[in-house]
């Protein structure tokens, strides 16, 4: 991989020393990368101490300034755009599992957000809001959000003190689409247990869902000067710091999260968010590496089951063209967290694009159960049924996605293709088919971002040709015809009705 990224012919990108992209840069090949070694090499006694040792190369030196953010010398960080018609990855914090929920078929089913002793040491369910609390796990497993959402809400009402059930309440609202129920939830969740981190980094992650970076940053400051000793706050703090393009000091929280805590996932998570965003993803993948795969038996994986460093693994590959192990990331992913939206978009997308229409089908129609209203999720749908010959269901997605939002440009050129390819439409002739599918093409280019590599002048190409072959073929049918008239016996009468007339001038006998 090239190590200068990005930029253009007129405006090249310079890495974060400020080096031009002829020159050999050391500090976006060799030096930054035995930095990031340092950091996650050793046992995880030993991590703490390198990562001080790390923070103080990191303040001595222009090298790890380069590998802990990028100084101001280098262009501002960019987050990557995505291939269209799938959801932007801008917030790579993934709505949270209930807590108690499994994490798969694929993993043996655990807490995805076991308690800590000092939870442990909170206020327990009482039975009758226990009860109701399994209930809506089971529910959120099965992908009722709506039996979920009144499972936990029993519990919540059964036992005013059931933190877990508030928690996970904001969870099913974050994911019904009711932000502000969540926050609310999230909220209770911490107020009647102060040590809740959880909720917390839950609560903030969803302000900045919200587009309110700078709220989050303020309640996360005001709670890491509460609890100066929780990697959980730090590593959120990271988070926010990087959305706001801030490298310096998102590396810097997530540093600190990690010698409070030197196998806490979330903030090598935090790190390799933080160098895909600067697009330094040689750094990025390295860090997934120590989370995931691990440096041998000396170094073992960190979290080789956490589904968003697969998630962002996958998208990092994805941008290096490097589609075959995207998606196997994108699955393994998948199969942790069923409730994922993103990873379900991409590999049905990889499905439809080669010839497995049939097998992307349920894998999209199983990501509505957790998002029913995600406009990628339906336009895939869409297509899915056009691609298996069922033109009405696909129209039913298409005008669907289209009613709720008229200015998506890849809704319009999935209906060019409907209309331009599919055998008939009810209610349409051959001549209104082909002129809708102009028609709605023509939309799709005023629509499209002009950056994006598109075939749409070939598919307009086809449309107009077949336009013309149906207006030639209606006017070959409309021209007037001459019947020729049989001339009049020589003896002045007419021949017998169904008799050709006997030629002129008798047979000659």
């Amino acid at each position: 991989m090239s190590a200068h990224v990005g930029g253009s012919e007129d405006r090249p990108f310079r890495c974060a020393d400020g080096c031009a992209p002829e020159s050999k840069c050391e500090a976006l090949s060799g030096a930054p990368r035995r930095a990031t070694q340092r950091l996650f090499a050793g046992d995880h006694r030993a991590l703490a101490r390198r990562v001080c040792a790390s923070l103080t190369i990191l303040a001595a030196t222009s090298i790890g300034a380069a590998l802990a953010a990028g100084c101001e010398d280098g262009p501002p960080p960019v987050v990557p755009s995505q291939p269209p018609a799938a959801p932007a990855y801008a917030v790579p914090y993934t709505v949270p599992a209930v807590a108690g929920a499994p994490e798969g078929e694929a993993v043996t089913p655990q807490v995805v957000a076991p308690p800590s002793p000092v939870l442990e040491s909170g206020p327990q369910m009482n039975a009758q809001a226990q009860a109701s609390y399994s209930q809506g796990v089971a529910a959120f497993g099965n992908a009722d959000l709506k039996g979920a959402s009144a499972a936990f809400r029993q519990a919540s009402l059964a036992d005013p003190k059931a933190y877990r059930a508030f928690y996970s309440l904001g969870a099913v609202e974050e994911r019904l689409g009711r932000a502000g129920e969540a926050l609310i939830a999230y909220q209770r969740a911490f107020d009647i247990l102060p040590e809740y981190t959880d909720a917390m980094v839950a609560y903030a992650m969803l302000q900045m869902g919200q587009g309110a970076t700078s709220d989050a940053d303020a309640f996360l400051t005001d709670k890491r000067g509460r609890l100066p000793k929780s990697a959980a706050i730090a590593s959120a703090l990271a988070e926010v710091k990087s959305l706001q393009n801030d490298s310096a000091s998102a590396q810097q929280f997530a540093q600190e999260a990690l010698k409070l805590d030197p196998s806490h996932a979330p903030a090598m998570l935090a790190i390799a968010r933080d160098h895909w965003r600067a697009r330094r993803l040689d750094l990025a993948l390295y860090a997934l590496k120590a989370i995931l795969d691990g440096f041998g038996d000396a170094n073992p994986p960190r979290d080789k089951n956490n589904a968003d460093a697969h998630l962002l693994r996958a998208t990092i590959l994805l941008e290096q063209d490097k589609r075959v192990p995207a998606i196997e990331a994108y699955r393994r992913a998948m199969e942790l967290r069923p409730d994922l939206v993103l990873p379900r978009v991409r590999v049905a997308t990889y499905l439809l694009e080669t010839g497995g229409a049939t097998e992307a089908l349920p894998i999209l129609q199983g990501a509505l159960r957790y998002d029913a209203e995600n406009l990628a999720v339906h336009l895939s749908i869409g297509d899915a049924h056009r691609l298996m010959g069922d033109y009405a269901k696909a129209k039913e997605e298409f005008d669907w996605v289209k009613r709720k939002d008229g200015n998506l440009a890849p809704v319009y050129y999935n209906l060019g293709l409907l209309y331009l390819f599919a055998p008939s439409l009810v209610g349409l002739s051959a001549k209104e088919q082909v002129e809708a599918a102009i028609a709605e093409f023509v939309r799709f280019k005023e629509l499209r971002s002009k950056s994006d590599p598109t075939d749409v002048d070939d598919l307009l190409g086809r449309a107009n040709l077949k336009k013309a072959e149906i207006d030639a073929v209606a006017a070959a049918n409309a021209a007037p015809t001459s019947t020729p008239t049989a001339a009049p016996a020589a003896t002045g009468e007419s021949a017998p009705a169904g008799e050709e007339p006997a030629p002129e001038g008798g047979d000659g006998g």
